[in-house]
């Protein structure tokens, strides 16, 4: 199978170790086992000596059943058998992906995203129809378009709630309305919801499982809880057709998953309200940093996102995203993504969930490019 390359991830993989401030990462402020455990009141040296102590077999095939049992308070009328663990959000969609789309399939993904989500079903060979998330439209599906796109072979619509790299937030009226196009055609939703919880408001956050039978929800460790070094994930769907079709196709790729990360992470959702309270905290207070600093720059515009830890930055300086990117790379040892590996010229990646000094410094050495780029227009 040949599949386009990565890009967001290309070019983090070449960037992400040499930066001095890295702009570019997406995961709310990483924790180490011990800051877990001190956060969450666990003594770390009991905690330590479970690890040590722990047979490294197989584990549980599909998942630790209480790690399962934890997973399920982070959606409404989940089951423990409706979920199966995977290696990070980014398995469980490639799972899915494989498992259910088939060439000649038709697959209607929106855009801009995770480039994953578009590219692993063109690859398979379904015909892959992208759906404009249009800055004017608050980076929200436009329902109407989607009901000219789907067609009686349409199986699959994919969404990213809340999305990369627009920090758009869907409503549950707004899903809702996805429900119903996707029910008109029997299609599957599948919803990379590896953002969700991460909101600039208090209040329960929908999934798509909460809304459709046919729905498929993947999220992960990574980004809501500061744990991307445990590589686990998960997808949960009241389906059993699908999750009958994953488990099969994942008796292939994974087998199970790391008990060593299972443990690590049940601890932290049996927590999951005291990791929530801090990470919200944490993309608050820094969504008010650089929404500051924007308001200061006069030749960066955006749209506030409203959940997530990205937003999109556009800039007007005649300059393509990667040379820019590059150049403040090279120049300042800061990192962002261009716009190009989401398809959009003249716009910039940002993520702002990590250290708020970090995030100052990094806007610091941003400011300094951005002054360059006048003087050199001049």
């Amino acid at each position: 199978m040949k599949i386009k390359d990565f890009g967001v991830e290309q070019w983090m993989n070449e960037y992400e170790t040499k930066a001095k401030y890295n702009l570019g990462e997406t995961c709310v402020s990483s924790l180490s086992i011990r800051e877990l455990c001190e956060l969450v009141g666990v003594d770390v040296n009991d905690f330590a000596k479970q690890l040590v102590d722990r047979r490294l077999t197989y584990g549980a095939i599909e998942g630790a059943v209480e790690l399962k049992e934890a997973i399920t308070r982070l959606y409404q009328n989940l089951t423990p058998d409706e979920i199966v663990t995977e290696h990070g959000a980014i398995g469980a969609n490639n799972l899915v992906l494989n498992a259910l789309v088939e060439p000649g399939d038709e697959v209607i993904a929106v855009t801009p995203t995770y480039q994953q989500l578009q590219s692993i079903p063109e690859a398979i060979g379904a015909t892959v129809k992208l759906l404009p998330l249009k800055r004017e439209n608050g980076y929200l599906p436009d329902a109407e378009q989607l009901r000219g796109l789907v067609s009686d072979k349409t199986k699959l619509i994919v969404l990213n709630n809340p999305d990369n790299p627009t920090g758009a937030l869907m409503s549950q009226a707004g899903l809702q309305t996805i429900v119903d196009i996707a029910k008109s055609v029997d299609a599957y939703v599948l919803c990379d919801e590896v953002y969700r919880h991460l909101t600039q408001e208090d209040g329960y956050s929908p999934s798509i499982i909460d809304l459709y039978d046919k729905g498929i929800s993947t999220s992960s460790f990574s980004k809501v809880f500061s744990l991307a070094g445990i590589r686990l994930g998960w997808l949960a769907t009241h389906d059993q057709a699908v999750m009958k079709a994953c488990l099969s196709y994942r008796d292939y790729e994974t087998i199970s998953c790391g008990q060593l990360d299972e443990m690590v992470g049940t601890l932290a959702l049996k927590n999951q309200a005291v990791l929530l309270e801090r990470n919200r905290g944490i993309v608050r207070e820094n969504l008010k940093v650089l929404e500051e600093w924007v308001h200061q720059q006069p030749h960066i515009t955006w749209l506030k996102p409203k959940a997530g830890t990205t937003a999109l930055l556009y800039y007007d300086f005649d300059l393509p995203s990667t040379i820019f990117c590059d150049r403040l790379m090279k120049e300042y040892e800061t990192l962002l993504v261009p716009g190009s590996c989401f398809d959009i010229e003249n716009s910039l990646r940002i993520g702002y969930a990590f250290e708020t000094t970090h995030l100052r410094d990094g806007m610091n050495q941003l400011g300094k490019f951005l002054a360059k780029l006048e003087q050199e227009a001049r």
